[in-house]
C-alpha cells in the first residue's frame, strides 16, 4: 500500500476523552473515530490490525475443532424468556419491537440463540460433541461507555458454544479451548493471567478469565507468588483464619450477656467503645435477594414464599430476604454471595426493611435469636470465639457469643472478599493484588440453557437427555486494545509483528530519483515477498514522515536517503538503534525479521 493511496488521518493532540493509551493512540494514529457515545468506527489502518486479531482467533477455534457459524445479531425476544434471562438481564439488553409487534433483542451474548438453533438439529448422541463459534456483533447498553473500544457499547466477539453427551467430553473440550486460548493470546503478544472466576449473569459451575494487568482495569485480581493461584476477587478463596477472641477471651463455657451501646452502630464506635479489636466482632447485614432459585425462607420461623414460574423458565422467588456474618474486619463478596443463594443479584435490604425484619434500628442487627429471616455465615465467622453481636434491640449488643453454641446458621459459606495479604488456600503464602481487564471467559455451564430451552437428545439406550453446554468468549475490540496498552512508549504503538497493520515501512526522504527508484524496488521486493509494506511516498517532510511511522508502530522501518545510497537504513521500531545495509538484499534482511518475529509468536509453549 502506497501512503497517498492511504487513508490515514493522524492526529498530533490527543483527544480529551481519550484517558488510557490504547485509547489516545488508536485516535491519534487514525485507527478509529467515534461515531456516538460508545459507538466507534475503525478506519482502514485499524480495521487491518482488527482483521488480523480475527483471524489469529478464527485459526486457533478452527485447530481446537470447532465450526464456525453465522447467526443473526437481532434475535428473538421469545427464546430470551424460555431462558429465564429475559427477567434476569437487567437494563443492559437492548429490547425492541417490530412492526407486528414481536419483541426482539440485539445480541448481547448468543447462549440462547445457540441453544435454539441446535435443538433442532441435533438428535442422537452420534451427533455429539458438538463445537460451534461465531465471530459477530454484540450490543450492551453501557451505562458509562469508556476507554475507547475497551469498553463500547457495540463491540464484537468470538463467541463458542460446545454441546457433549457427558461431564467427561465436556471437561475435554473446557481445556482444549483454554489451550487454544493461551495460544491465541501469544501470537498476539499478551501477557495474560488465567484466574478462577465467578459465572455470573452466564451461570454454570467452572470458569476461567484471561486477563492483562491494566491500571484501569475493571476488576481485583488475587495472586500468590508461590504456587502461581490466580483468581478474581469475584472468586477467590483464602486459608481458614486463626481463631479469634473476643475483648475478654473468657472461656468458651461462659454464657453471652447484654453490653448497653448507647448510640454506638458502627464497626469503628465498638471498637473505641469497648476497647477491643474489629476480629472480635460478628458483622450482621440484611440482604435482599432477587429472582432466587432457593427457598430462603426454609429456616424455622421464616415466613414462607410464593415461587413463581414463568412458562417454560426455571422456578424462581422473586424477592426474599436474608441476613449475612461476617467477622468484622471483613467485608462481603456479593458476587459469592448472588451465587451461594442462586440469585441474579443481591443488595443491601433497605433500613426500613431491616428494622421490619430485626426489630431494632440499622446497626443493631445479630444472629442469636434473629428467626424471622435465614442467617447465612461466612466460613471466618465458625473460627471466632467470646465475639460480640448485636442484640436485635436498640443501643444493645451481646458478649461472649459462641458461634454454634448461641446460634445455628442456616448456612455456612464462603462469602467473604479476599483481600492482599490474606492467605493462599494452596500454599499458605500471603496473597498481592493486581487490576485487570478481561480479555476471555471460558465456562462450564452444565444444564443450564438446555434444560430451561428444552433441548433434548436420545442417548444410546434410546433414552432422552439434556446435553451438558460450555461457553467460550473472547472480546475482538478489547483484546486489540489490550495489545496496545501493553505494546506502546512515548512515541506511539509498537506493534507485535502479528498484528501490525503493515510489517514493513519503506521511507524515502524525498520520493524523487534515486531515492524514489530504490524505494520502489524495495516496496515492490517485499511484496513479491508476500510482506505487507507500506512505502511512504508522500510529499511531507522527513521528521513528519518518522514521526507517523513512530505513532502507528509499524515493527520494521526502512529509510531510503541520498547521501546514503546505494546503502539504506533498517530500524526496528522497537530499538533505538539503526544499522546501514546494502540495498542489495535489504529487502530479503527484513522479510527475514519478519518471518522469524512470526514464528517466534507462533512457537509452541509447555501450556500447549
Amino acid at each position: 500500500m502506497k501512503m497517498s493511496k492511504m487513508f490515514m488521518p493522524t492526529l498530533r493532540e490527543v483527544p480529551a476523552e481519550a484517558v488510557v493509551a490504547s485509547h489516545r493512540l488508536m485516535m491519534r494514529s487514525g485507527m478509529l473515530r467515534k461515531l456516538g457515545n460508545g459507538l466507534f468506527t475503525y478506519l482502514p489502518l485499524g480495521l487491518r490490525s482488527f482483521r488480523k486479531v480475527e483471524n489469529i482467533i478464527r485459526e486457533e477455534m478452527d485447530a481446537a475443532g470447532a465450526l464456525e457459524f453465522k447467526p443473526s445479531v437481532v434475535v428473538p425476544g421469545e427464546i430470551w424468556r424460555e431462558s429465564g434471562r429475559w427477567e434476569t438481564m437487567g437494563e443492559g439488553m437492548l429490547r425492541v419491537k417490530n412492526r407486528v409487534d414481536q419483541e426482539l433483542v440485539v445480541s448481547p451474548t448468543a447462549e440462547e440463540a445457540f441453544t435454539a438453533l441446535l435443538r433442532g438439529e441435533i438428535s442422537s448422541y452420534k451427533q455429539l460433541p458438538m463445537n460451534a463459534y461465531q465471530i459477530n456483533t454484540k450490543y450492551r447498553d453501557e451505562i458509562r461507555p469508556r476507554y475507547g473500544v475497551m469498553r463500547g457499547r457495540e463491540f464484537t466477539m468470538k463467541d463458542a458454544y460446545s454441546f457433549h453427551a457427558d461431564e467427561e467430553s465436556l471437561d475435554e473440550t473446557y481445556r482444549a479451548m483454554g489451550k487454544a486460548y493461551r495460544r491465541i493470546f501469544r501470537r498476539c503478544g499478551l501477557s495474560v493471567i488465567p484466574v478462577k472466576a465467578d459465572s455470573g449473569a452466564m451461570g454454570g459451575t467452572g470458569s476461567e478469565e484471561f486477563m492483562v494487568e491494566s491500571e484501569v482495569g475493571d476488576n481485583n485480581l488475587i495472586l500468590c507468588p508461590k504456587c502461581g493461584y490466580a483468581a478474581n476477587d469475584e472468586k477467590a478463596s483464602c486459608a481458614p483464619d486463626p481463631v479469634t477472641s473476643g475483648p475478654g477471651s473468657a472461656p468458651a463455657g461462659k454464657a453471652f450477656s447484654p453490653v448497653e451501646t448507647p448510640n454506638v452502630r458502627t464497626i469503628e464506635e465498638l471498637t473505641a467503645f469497648l476497647k477491643t479489636v474489629p476480629q472480635a466482632f460478628i458483622k450482621t447485614l440484611v440482604y435482599r435477594a432477587v429472582n432466587s432459585e432457593l427457598d430462603l425462607s426454609s429456616a424455622p420461623g421464616c415466613a414462607k414464599l410464593d415461587r413463581v414460574t414463568p412458562a417454560s423458565s426455571p422456578a424462581y422467588y422473586p424477592e426474599s430476604f436474608f441476613a449475612v456474618c461476617v467477622r468484622g474486619d471483613l467485608d462481603v463478596n456479593e458476587v459469592k454471595l448472588a451465587a451461594t443463594v442462586k440469585a441474579s443479584e443481591v443488595e443491601l435490604a433497605s433500613d426500613r426493611d431491616v428494622e421490619r425484619l430485626t426489630g431494632a434500628p440499622v446497626g443493631f442487627a445479630g444472629p442469636v435469636g434473629l428467626s424471622s429471616v435465614p442467617v447465612i455465615a461466612d466460613l471466618s465467622v465458625t473460627a471466632m470465639h467470646d465475639a460480640v453481636t448485636g442484640a436485635l434491640k436498640a443501643d444493645l449488643h451481646y458478649e461472649h457469643v459462641e458461634p454454634g453454641r448461641d446460634f445455628t446458621p442456616w448456612l455456612t459459606a464462603d462469602v467473604r472478599t479476599v483481600k492482599a495479604g490474606d492467605r493462599c488456600p494452596v500454599c499458605g503464602d500471603a496473597f498481592y493484588a493486581k487490576k485487570g481487564n478481561e480479555l476471555g471467559h471460558i465456562f462450564k455451564l452444565g444444564y443450564k440453557y438446555t434444560k430451561s430451552m428444552n433441548m433434548l437428545y436420545l442417548d444410546e439406550n434410546g433414552k432422552q437427555q439434556y446435553p451438558m453446554m460450555g461457553c467460550y468468549g473472547i472480546g475482538v475490540d478489547r483484546t486489540l486494545a489490550s495489545i496496545i496498552e501493553e505494546h506502546n512508549d512515548d512515541d506511539g504503538i509498537l506493534w507485535p509483528m502479528s498484528v501490525a497493520p503493515f510489517q514493513v515501512a519503506v521511507v524515502p526522504i524525498k520520493y524523487e530519483g534515486a531515492m524514489k527508484d530504490a524505494a520502489d524496488r524495495l516496496y515492490a521486493e517485499l511484496s513479491a515477498a508476500g510482506i505487507e509494506a507500506l512505502l511512504d511516498d508522500r510529499n511531507e517532510r522527513p521528521g513528519v514522515k518518522f514521526k507517523d511511522m513512530d505513532l502507528v508502530g509499524i515493527p520494521v522501518r526502512i529509510v531510503v536517503g541520498d547521501k546514503n545510497l546505494p546503502n539504506v537504513e533498517l530500524k526496528l521500531r522497537s530499538s533505538k538503534d539503526a544499522s546501514l545495509i546494502p540495498l542489495e538484499g535489504a529487502a530479503a534482511k527484513a522479510a527475514e525479521i519478519v518471518r522469524a518475529s512470526l514464528a517466534e509468536l507462533s512457537a509452541p509453549s509447555g501450556e500447549d
